[in-house]
């Protein structure tokens, strides 16, 4: 006889209940979903509760956390290693340098504070906003020694001279003192700009700022306030000893790969492990910085973000003329020199009128390339007559004699291998026959004669001096132009 199993669902068992019955089920689970939604609720309350406890209580935590308490276990474990620590207001330094009388690295932290002034002035930026920030930097002879105190991480690229990662600097020990403090003044500004400014901006501005807010000089007695004087342009080698940017720009222009103003903005990062391509981010940045037709624009630039997009946007500023621009780079880069003064050698690039009969013009013995007004004509030929006297410096001390000068200049002294004071008359050529970069080629020098233009273009006049000598001279010279017959 066969066995069957009937299997009823609860919907069958309760099938013979009253209508009343049925809903019961419904309505505890219904009780049950509310009180496990308030569970829920209330578990997902304080679970916000105990995140925002713990925000406040970490917030609590950063604001009791005495400021420089980063620098502090950094002294605290370069002192364990046996290493120098030395502090200032905003730098605690660890070294392994014996200590030396004499050798200027004691001073380093108080200068490092006068050079945090100069920064924040660079950048319209209150040192009183930021007193409590400070870098921590290492002066290195034995790299093994700090890599075993754990304060040379081994993700620390393999640097030459210096690294900076944040508001953390390493940098070997020069044995120049002048050098040294400027190697250090560099990495600092890394520091400052990475921290206060977020800087992100392509390597010609990043390498070239660093450089010009570091070059510097001192003055006074070793230890005494106030000593640092921020030179952006050395009045004198002595001031940066081994630093070299000016001389190797000027080796560049001499050898004819001196780059444009375009190629360096475009520098690679990778590149600045040369010397050219730290002095000519130096160059553009200090052009730039205080020519006066570009520094009110690179102002305004920095003072926003100090991002990837900072070249472009300062090709953007209103009234920007990028020709101009990469041409007064050119005519910076060919002549330059310690003590450039960029203000007196500032160019008048305006075009002239055809000279069709004589005219007298004035040629200032404290300016730079002086715009004549006249406008000259490829292969047209031109006569000059110069006349007067003009003061083109002083002898040096004890003597400090004036010196005078005619259109022929003194032999007295030379500058350039020229006479200084002598009359130079040039054209600005943007293809120069050997090939270097545009620059101004002179035409004719001295007291007068004939001579050619090579190209059309306005002339030039000036007398021979150092671009950063033009202040102490006094008086012009009068010259008369006129036209001659076009040579063949």
């Amino acid at each position: 006889m066969a066995m069957t199993k009937t299997v009823r669902f609860p919907t069958e068992l309760t099938s013979a209940r009253p209508r009343r019955a049925r809903a019961w089920p419904s309505a505890v689970l219904l009780r049950a979903c509310l009180v496990a939604a308030c569970l829920v609720a209330a578990c997902l309350v304080a679970a916000c509760l105990v995140v925002a406890c713990l925000v406040a209580a970490e917030s609590a935590g950063l604001a009791a956390e005495p400021e420089g308490s980063e620098p502090a276990a950094f002294a605290a474990q370069a002192r364990r290693a046996g290493l120098r620590v030395l502090e200032g207001k905003h730098l605690v330094l660890a070294t392994d340098r014996p200590e030396r009388a004499g050798d200027g690295v004691d001073d380093l932290p108080a200068i490092f504070d006068e050079a945090f002034a100069v920064w924040c002035r660079h950048y319209g930026l209150d040192p009183a906003d930021h007193h409590d920030w400070r870098a921590c930097g290492c002066l290195i002879v034995d790299r093994e020694r700090f890599r075993a105190a754990g304060l040379l991480p081994d993700g620390i690229p393999d640097f030459v001279a210096g690294h900076c990662h944040r508001d953390r600097f390493w940098m070997t020990d020069p044995s120049n003192p002048a050098y040294r403090r400027h190697l250090l003044l560099h990495e600092g500004v890394h520091a400052f700009t990475l921290t206060l400014r977020g800087l992100a901006t392509p390597s010609w501005y990043t390498e070239g700022i660093a450089e010009f807010l570091a070059t510097h000089r001192l003055d006074g007695p070793p230890g005494a306030a106030g000593r640092l004087r921020h030179t952006p342009v050395p009045a004198k080698a002595d001031d940066v000893e081994q630093l070299g940017r000016i001389e190797r720009i000027r080796g560049l222009v001499r050898d004819g790969t001196a780059p444009g103003l375009d190629d360096v903005l475009a520098t690679a990062p990778a590149d600045h492990r040369d010397l050219s391509a730290y002095a000519a981010s130096w160059a553009a940045v200090t052009m730039l910085a205080l020519h006066p037709v570009t520094a009110a624009a690179f102002a305004a630039a920095e003072r926003g973000p100090l991002d990837a997009a900072f070249t472009r946007r300062l090709g953007r500023t209103p009234g920007w003329d990028a020709a101009r621009v990469a041409r007064d780079f050119d005519a910076f880069t060919a002549d330059l020199d310690y003590g450039y003064d960029l203000a007196r050698m500032q160019v008048d690039w305006s075009p002239g009128r055809p000279l069709d009969a004589a005219h007298e013009i004035r040629v200032a013995g404290d300016r730079g390339w002086q715009n004549t007004g006249i406008e000259l004509a490829a292969g047209a030929g031109y006569g000059w007559r110069a006349a007067g006297r003009c003061t083109i410096g002083r002898l040096p001390p004890p003597d400090d004699t004036r010196l005078e000068t005619e259109a022929e200049g003194i032999s007295l002294e030379w500058y350039r291998g020229r006479p200084l004071g002598r009359l130079m008359l040039a054209q600005w050529v943007e293809r120069p026959d050997d090939g270097r970069r545009p620059r101004f080629i002179v035409v004719a020098e001295g007291a007068g004669g004939d001579f050619t233009a090579p190209t059309s273009g306005p002339l030039y006049a000036r007398l021979n001096d150092a671009p950063g000598a033009l202040a102490d001279n006094e008086g012009h010279l009068n010259v008369t132009l006129t036209p001659a017959k076009a040579r063949q």
